[in-house]
């Protein structure tokens, strides 16, 4: 059996103009149903998602009704939702599946903090998407309501909002979810990469204003419960060199001197694979164990180690 920490995007788990509660319970039940084939298998899986389009829809739903009497609340806390909601949806899905292939397991989510540096510099460069795709800069600024927000356009998916990304130092939680992995519990942790805090000098925590990437923070989970597997999925089957370009290639195994060596000649989009491929990169530096990059659809195939971009350390 194989300790596997699962970074699950957030644009996996809302299908395009799909974004409905509904739709996206919808879409939980077939990730967890391709999940419980691994289960099922014997490993354990340990489960960190993105929350980038529904934190992002869950704000623009604040701000576009926000009042005196119910005003709009922040980044963090509106992370703490999205959190809420997909470990809600996750969870019951996970724990329906279990029941219905006779698995004696049960999923649990936990809400989980993740300390960051308030001078960190990212807060300076805003990099990461979040929120719906927009056809153009100009339909997406409409949507701000006066805000002062900065959009981008997102590796040839449209205009979305970019956020500060601060870097994830310490998991709060991490003491109870190495307790509960120990105990063969099928963890839902760090949604969306954790909700943002910082640490201030009386040892209390505070949350500030950011979204954490995911796979940083399930990176860093992974190495502190001694994951023996660490699997990025995502919406491509592998990692692309070249990408949008005649000379595309899909990249099949790679180490992390490799990594390194694409990162420099500037391969991966800032808010997308770039994240990810440092992530693994991480992961494989700190474990001496692999990190597979890939698309949900080919879970088994990934595990078995037939499919996806295999970094070796």
């Amino acid at each position: 059996m194989a300790k596997i920490v699962v970074a699950l995007g957030g644009n996996a788990l809302q299908s395009k103009g799909k974004v409905s509660a509904a739709d996206q319970k919808a879409v939980a039940k077939e990730t967890a149903e391709k999940l419980v084939e691994v289960i099922n298998q014997g490993h354990q899986l340990v489960i960190v998602h993105g929350n980038g389009p529904q934190v992002g829809n869950i704000l623009l739903g604040q701000h576009s009704i926000a009042s005196e009497a119910a005003p709009a609340m922040p980044l963090d806390t509106c992370g703490a939702m999205s959190q809420g909601s997909i470990g809600y949806w996750l969870q019951q899905a996970l724990n329906n599946a279990f029941h219905k292939n006779n698995l004696n397991d049960q999923a649990v989510a936990i809400v989980t903090q993740t300390v960051v540096d308030e001078h960190d510099p990212k807060f300076l460069t805003p990099e990461k998407p979040i929120g719906p795709f927009y056809d153009s800069e100009a339909e997406a600024v409409k949507t701000s309501n006066g805000q002062d927000y900065i959009f981008r356009e997102d590796s040839g998916r449209g205009w979305r909002r970019v956020v500060a990304s601060p870097s994830p130092l310490e998991i709060v939680e991490t003491k109870a979810i190495k307790a509960l992995t120990d105990a063969g519990v099928t963890l839902i942790v760090a949604g969306g990469g954790g909700i943002p805090v910082i640490k201030r000098a009386d040892g209390s925590y505070q949350g500030i204003e950011a979204v954490i990437d995911k796979d940083l923070s399930a990176a860093l989970i992974a190495k502190h419960i001694g994951a023996d597997r660490f699997i990025i999925l995502t919406t491509v089957a592998a990692v692309k060199l070249g990408f949008g370009t005649p000379e595309e290639t899909s990249l099949g195994v790679a180490s992390s001197d490799d990594i390194s060596r694409y990162i420099d000649e500037g391969q991966f989009g800032a808010g997308s694979m770039l994240p990810k491929v440092q992530a693994a990169q991480r992961f494989v530096t700190d474990s001496g164990n692999n990190a597979v990059i890939g698309e949900l659809s080919d879970i088994e195939a990934i595990v078995a180690g037939r499919a996806g971009t295999i970094i070796t350390p």
